[in-house]
């Protein structure tokens, strides 16, 4: 395992030396153990390039495979170690900021707050829907939660809950004063800008180029929050679940105009990489957060 460790950091860092520092141990080291990988395996696995070390590709295969050993060992001691706090069970989930704005935390809270769940842990990450779906399959979590539109090819999943995107807006936008607004008559406006790689965003994008359009990003956040203060201050318009813009628009009388698009009711999805190898803990949230979905219907 140390030696999947400095190989990795070579790979990552491009550099026997930076690796050798960071662990703590001398370059000559490292270049032995690396070495003999090589000799064990019997085949080269980094070459020297002008700008570093670099993998050959069997050097890639193995950087694969190493990560998610790595990964799965680092998994294994945290469980282990968790045991002897006295916690049963730890569940690592990757959602994206809708349902993180949305429903998730309460629903993670409801589900630790069953006596049957106490020794249970859960932490959540937030990460746009490509990530998400990325970092279950690289078994960085058990389990993922995002828009059903992303390419969940590989994973298994089952439903959790829906919302509708609606445009949001300052009530003195020149659109406001409509009865209707489509996704087209705002093409011609500032927008506020999410994360490129969200599949909202990549839903956007491809909406506005069958328009022949491009989307105006007049400012970029990271949330949905910042994005609704952008709006309040009449600077762009934002597209925002309407379960999240409702209590804020209410508040600062801003406007909401449900988007028509078939994908505007959006489907979010519970991913994993196969039931059958789920750890109990994370099958029992798997349930409770699944019959979130039906209790809504």
């Amino acid at each position: 395992m140390t030696t999947l460790r400095l190989f990795v950091a070579v790979c990552e860092l491009r550099s026997i030396a930076r690796a050798a520092e960071q662990a703590s141990i001398v370059g000559s080291a490292v270049s032995k153990r690396l070495a003999q990988m090589e000799e064990t395996i019997g085949a080269r696995l980094l070459t020297r390039r002008r700008h570093g070390m670099e993998p050959t590709a069997a050097g890639e295969s193995l950087l694969e495979h190493a990560r998610l050993i790595l990964t799965s060992a680092d998994r294994i001691t945290r469980d282990i170690a968790a045991f002897s706090q006295g916690v049963r069970g730890q569940v690592r989930i990757l959602a994206t900021a809708s349902v993180m704005a949305e429903s998730l935390a309460d629903d993670v809270a409801a589900f630790l707050q069953a006596p049957a769940h106490h020794a249970i842990e859960v932490s959540v990450e937030e990460r746009v829907s490509p990530e998400v779906i990325k970092g279950i399959k690289d078994g960085v979590a058990s389990i993922g939660i995002c828009w059903d539109a992303a390419d969940l090819t590989g994973l298994q999943s089952r439903n959790y809950r829906t919302d509708h995107l609606a445009i949001v807006m300052h009530p003195l936008h020149p659109l406001a004063m409509n009865e209707t607004v489509s996704l087209e008559d705002t093409l011609d406006y500032a927008h506020v800008n999410m994360p490129g790689a969200s599949a909202l965003q990549i839903m956007l994008h491809r909406t506005a180029a069958l328009n022949a359009k491009q989307l105006k990003h007049r400012i970029s956040v990271s949330n949905f929050e910042a994005a609704l203060r952008v709006v309040r201050a009449n600077l762009a318009l934002s597209i925002i679940p309407l379960e999240v813009a409702q209590p804020f628009a209410s508040t600062y009388g801003l406007r909401l105009f449900p988007l028509k698009e078939l994908w505007a009711k959006r489907n979010f999805v519970i991913c994993y990489r196969d039931v059958n190898h789920l750890p109990a803990a994370a099958k029992l949230l798997v349930d409770e957060l699944a019959g979130k979905e039906l209790s809504a219907q």
